[in-house]
């Protein structure tokens, strides 16, 4: 079973991808492959390089960031340009990745994909797993986790889908308002309802 895990920035989707681990399911994050497919020398970063110039370079040769950041951060049709290099790189990694796992005995892998409905990848999972949690607890962790301002966390919340479009896109909800024990009974429930324990005994 490919399960995709997904939830909205400060939701706690980071430590439900780590209980999953811990269960022993292997997990691919789209973060770390969206860092792995622009690394000094990648065809990807190659191909940045082109559009936007070797001041995007740090002088290790690696991808300076912040200064693109400022190049894209005002400009819609520079933020295209970069997406259409960077978005399918990223795709392609992730599946290579996940049928790599499948391909070396492991029955179930969890592709990890903050952005998966805004990317429209749900065809890459069979299962949808949602971390949810309420406006309010997301609102005072991001302002805590990022020193964010009340209106600079409100803004990042608003730039992804809301919570509750997510959440009926889901074959299941974990609720990560409560402790750490409540969202790892909650994730054991769910495995246990797909039958996925059963085979790790």
């Amino acid at each position: 079973m490919i399960i995709g895990l997904t939830g909205s920035i400060a939701s706690g989707k980071s430590t439900v991808s780590k209980m999953l681990s811990d269960f022993g399911f292997p997990v691919v994050d789209a973060d770390l492959v969206a860092r792995e497919v622009v690394e000094p020398g990648t065809p990807t970063l190659k191909e940045i390089q082109e559009i936007f110039g070797s001041g995007i370079l740090l002088p290790d040769g690696g991808l300076d960031r912040t200064k693109l950041g400022e190049i894209i951060f005002n400009d819609p049709a520079s933020r295209q340009k970069l997406n259409d290099v960077i978005h399918p790189a990223i795709r392609k990694e992730l599946l290579r990745q996940r049928d790599h796992l499948l391909a070396t005995g492991n029955d179930t892998v969890v592709l990890d994909i903050p952005l998966l409905f805004e990317s429209k990848l749900l065809n890459f999972a069979e299962k949808i797993l949602v971390v949810s949690v309420d406006e309010e607890t997301q609102l005072a962790r991001l302002m805590m986790r990022n020193g964010f301002s009340e209106r600079e966390a409100r803004a990042r919340i608003a730039s992804q889908l809301p919570m509750s479009v997510k959440e009926k896109g889901a074959d299941a909800v974990i609720y990560n308002h409560g402790s750490i024990e409540e969202t790892h009974m909650q994730l054991q429930r769910i495995l246990e309802n797909w039958h996925l324990l059963e085979r790790k005994e």
